[in-house]
């Protein structure tokens, strides 16, 4: 699929990876549209969504439909990190020995995480599937973002790691689904990111994820994530599968300590 000229919409484009892959996106050709629950630093067309709600989700894409055209991809970095006692976490926490997270906000991260990137690939495949294909018999292309504590939680992730799952188990079964008309769908795991979200965290927790990255030693920047989302849109045999990038990044199970007291 080809970047420059496409319809892109981005889900959770007003800030951290979203909004680096929707400027890359647009500076590489692509008509980008922004869903998100507010608009932040994304200064193109955008549209107000909670995208566990279907009919938010579809008044959204109609209401970019002007803006951006025909829609060719659809990128999805939208999600919820339920934390100890129902909380919001910016290190992904959501229960410990002797503390758990409530059953609300643990519904709440499979509303987000979950049951919205299903809301987002079928809106978006409705549209895909009824356009005209390219040259190469292509529609269109489905990325949602998983993480690496779906395959490997540590303690205390267990409503975040079953969330971001759910998006691995309905990968491929999306695509094969989709393939007979054209359009693919992908998910990329990211490891630690320096998103202000990650980079404003601070504690022993914190620490001990930055240690883990094996080469580059560091966190990933926003660029090199959207560089793995062109690669993934201008790839066609990048289908059904999820993408890990994550410096080659194995999370351990964590201490139970930075729970204790």
């Amino acid at each position: 699929m080809k970047i420059e000229g496409s319809g892109i919409i981005v889900a959770g484009g007003g800030s951290g990876l979203g909004h680096a892959a929707a400027c890359a996106l647009r500076d590489a050709g692509a008509k980008v549209g922004v869903i998100d629950m507010r608009q932040g630093n994304w200064d193109g067309a955008f549209a107000a969504a909670d995208v566990s709600d279907a009919d938010a989700v579809e008044n959204a894409f109609d209401a970019l439909a002007p803006a951006i055209g025909t829609l060719r991809a659809m990128l999805n970095t939208t999600g919820r990190q339920p934390a100890m006692g129902g909380g919001d976490s910016h290190v992904g926490i959501s229960a410990g020995p002797g503390r758990s997270v409530t059953a609300a906000a643990f519904r709440r991260a499979l509303d987000v995480n979950t049951l919205g990137s299903f809301i987002l690939s079928q809106a978006a495949a409705e549209r895909m599937i009824a356009a005209d294909a390219d040259d190469q018999g292509e529609r269109g292309i489905i990325i949602n973002t998983s993480s690496i504590v779906a395959m490997e939680g540590q303690v205390g992730t267990a409503a975040y790691a079953a969330s971001k799952g759910g998006i691995n188990a309905m990968t491929l079964p999306l695509a094969r689904e989709f393939a007979p008309f054209g359009v693919r769908v992908m998910a990329i795991a990211p490891g630690i990111f320096e998103t202000p979200m990650f980079s404003n965290a601070r504690g022993p927790m914190v620490d001990w994820l930055n240690r883990q990255v094996q080469f580059p030693a560091r966190a990933g920047t926003p660029g090199e994530f959207a560089q793995a989302v062109e690669s993934i849109i201008g790839n066609p045999m990048f289908n059904g599968t999820i993408l890990r990038v994550d410096g080659a990044m194995r999370v351990p199970p964590g201490r139970r300590d930075w729970w204790a007291g």
